[in-house]
């Protein structure tokens, strides 16, 4: 991942709604969720949701896909792992530091 990709990713997590809808999408899986169950899981009005959701598009953490006459988004998972390798991939200098970071969600599997 490269750093700019890394910066953006990052400023769009840096946004309490933001952050809450990327976690309720993560714990969704990758059957993702409707818009209309995001704002209801969040308590984030459908306005700024859209908003919110365009952020985290442009920002490459979440997917959208039209099914039927509903979205569904999901969590971006190879991105997100790409960025926690980014932020993780100097840890301790190299040296062993304890267990090491997995990565969440292969391609796939969905969370548990």
């Amino acid at each position: 991942m490269e750093t700019n990709t890394a910066v953006s990713a990052l400023a769009a997590l840096a946004q309490a709604s933001r952050l809450q809808i990327f976690r309720a999408l993560v714990q969704a899986g990758s059957a993702g969720l409707a818009a209309g169950r995001i704002s209801e899981l969040t308590g984030i009005a459908p306005s700024s949701l859209s908003f919110h959701l365009k952020e985290l598009s442009h920002a490459a953490l979440v997917t959208s896909v039209q099914s039927g006459r509903f979205v569904i988004y999901s969590a971006n998972f190879s991105a997100m792992n790409a960025l926690l390798a980014f932020l993780t991939e100097n840890c301790c200098g190299g040296a062993p530091c304890g267990p090491a970071v997995p990565s969440c969600c292969p391609p796939g599997d969905t969370p548990t």
